[in-house]
């Protein structure tokens, strides 16, 4: 016979991990939440300087790649995912932002109501548990941990803020206060020395929870319908095909990439392409798959006549030095990402908003291929990195099905530098870093341009070099778009799916636009205000 619960959840990610806490918290009803991957009770998980042993690694990594993607070059784009409880919020760089009030806001007028600014910050404020302490924008006492590294953060920062305030730009104490423009020192998500994913802050504290399940190992391959209502899933599990019913909703929180292959794959998509890889159609939803978004960055690398993080990280010496600094009080370098600082300026005056978020990082690899980088190991001399992406970035592009079969990789193409607006912030902002690195008192202690180097000048060899080398950012959104056009997007305002019933996303995927920044924050904010809405819905309220 096969298991039933009230609420099967397929995906122990960022958002699954906030759903499967959060429904569970009523004692009444059975949930059941599926993970493809494994434990994340690893050192290299939990130790927030770690992720980059967790780059290439099969074992916790969809390593996911795109197709051929013109505006590059015809490059293809590597594109890490996890696979392991966490998610990706188990294998990122931890950054918390938020995005701007303006970015929800521009949901809300997308024809979806209820998810304005002042309707998303509460969600936003239940879920943290500050370093800032309470306030009319930030939570104490929350799930996930919010930690302030400003009195922490490398020396160099310090020449990176004072640069951007030569600059003429503000300095910002919080990215997601009041005042979240300009330049200043990312906040992270870690207790106490370690990472804090939503696995660690929502699903582990409550597992022993009777009413809960997590289930690892679980590839769903499929959604069960009976006629247009979902009532489960099929998966695989260590080679074993098994059922799992759901009483009441299934919930898809398998992420960008994962969600809409799901549904693809279980006869929700456009009609045309289901008919041509031959599956049964249970609902024509031409915009499952579309509308992807993503942020898309390079790097510039300067030599520094100072000592940088290269130093503390790359002799044996200073390896040691920081671990036993971490063993004693977890702190030290170990204990934070490499992304400390940043900002989200506007390219020109004239900007009706912030469009451009920068990444200031004081360590640098260029002696390594990507496929072998580590973040224990960077360049043997002192030297540091300045990033930039577009925040808000018009591009769309779309995942579809490359077989039938669920095992195998979908079709991504992010169609990156689609749009002529795309092309001129990626000019704009190769210019500011060029500023930024001209300007003291950063230019005080830059010895050479290392990457792309001084030979190339002009707006067009910039550019020419963003299209040899911009990347991801990893943040593939919007591909299960939310709104109220079953033609133009997946899931309505209550994030259920539009044409059938007992099935919602709750993920980044329904994000309608990508938001300004790191997107983790946001789903976290998607995923409690999913959690009230099934829970007030199964209690004939709204939320």
């Amino acid at each position: 016979m096969a298991d039933e619960f009230d609420y099967v959840i397929v995906g122990a990610g960022t958002a699954g991990c906030v759903m499967a806490s959060r429904l569970s918290e009523d004692a009444d009803i059975s949930v059941a939440l599926l993970e493809a991957g494994g434990s994340d009770l690893s050192i290299w998980i939990q130790l927030p300087i770690g992720y980059g042993r967790t780059f290439f690694d099969p074992k916790i990594n969809w390593m996911f790649d795109t197709r051929p993607i013109d505006a590059l070059g015809g490059r293809t784009s590597y594109w890490p995912r996890g696979k392991v409880v966490g998610g990706s919020g188990s294998i990122n760089a931890m950054v918390h932002v938020r995005g701007f009030p303006h970015d929800f806001d521009d949901w809300r007028d997308a024809g979806n109501p209820g998810w304005g600014w002042d309707d998303v910050l509460p969600h936003f404020i239940r879920s943290e548990d500050h370093d800032l302490g309470v306030s009319e924008r930030h939570g104490v006492g929350g799930p996930q941990h919010v930690t302030d590294i400003t009195a922490r953060a490398h020396p160099l920062c310090r020449r990176f803020l004072e640069t951007g305030r030569a600059l003429g730009f503000p300095i910002s104490p919080d990215f997601n206060g009041p005042d979240g423009e300009g330049f200043g020192i990312y906040h992270i998500n870690t207790r106490r020395g370690w990472r804090a994913s939503t696995a660690n802050a929502y699903l582990h504290p409550v597992l022993r929870r009777r009413n809960l399940a997590l289930q690892k190992h679980c590839h769903v391959t499929r959604i069960l319908f009976e006629g247009k209502r979902a009532v489960g899933v099929i998966l695989r599990q260590r080679g074993r095909e098994r059922t799992i019913r759901a009483r009441h909703e299934v919930i898809l929180c398998a992420g960008a990439i994962g969600s809409p292959q799901l549904l693809q794959v279980s006869g929700v998509g456009d009609g045309a392409m289901l008919q041509h890889m031959g599956i049964e159609a249970v609902q024509h939803a031409p915009a499952v798959g579309a509308n992807l978004q993503d942020h898309l960055a390079v790097s510039y690398f300067y030599r520094a006549s100072v000592p940088t993080l290269n130093d503390q990280l790359r002799p044996l010496l200073g390896k040691a030095s920081a671990a036993l600094r971490y063993a004693f009080d977890r702190g030290g370098p170990l204990s934070m990402s490499v992304n400390q600082g940043g900002g989200f300026v506007r390219s020109s005056p004239d900007a009706p908003r912030p469009n451009l978020q920068l990444y200031f990082s004081p360590v640098s690899y260029t002696r390594t291929p990507l496929s072998e980088r580590r973040l224990l190991n960077p360049d043997p001399f002192s030297a540091f990195l300045l990033s930039f992406n577009s925040c808000r970035p018009t591009s769309r592009g779309r995942i579809t099905l490359a077989s039938p079969d669920p095992f195998v990789q979908p079709a991504i193409q992010p169609n990156y530098l689609a749009t002529e607006v795309d092309v001129a912030e990626a000019r704009a902002g190769t210019a500011l870093l060029r500023r930024i690195a001209g300007t003291g008192p950063l230019a005080q202690i830059i010895t050479e341009e290392l990457v792309p180097g001084a030979q190339v000048q002009g707006d067009d060899a910039l550019l020419d070099d963003f299209r040899a080398r911009a990347d991801t950012v990893y943040h593939p959104t919007c591909t299960c778009m939310m709104g109220s056009d079953p033609a133009r997007s997946v899931v309505d305002a209550s994030l259920r799916v539009h044409g059938v019933d007992g099935l919602r996303v709750i993920d980044a995927s329904v994000f309608p636009s990508i938001t300004s920044g790191n997107v983790n924050a946001p789903t976290v904010m998607v995923a409690e205000k999913g959690a009230a809405m099934v829970r007030a819905y199964r209690r004939g309220t709204t939320s």
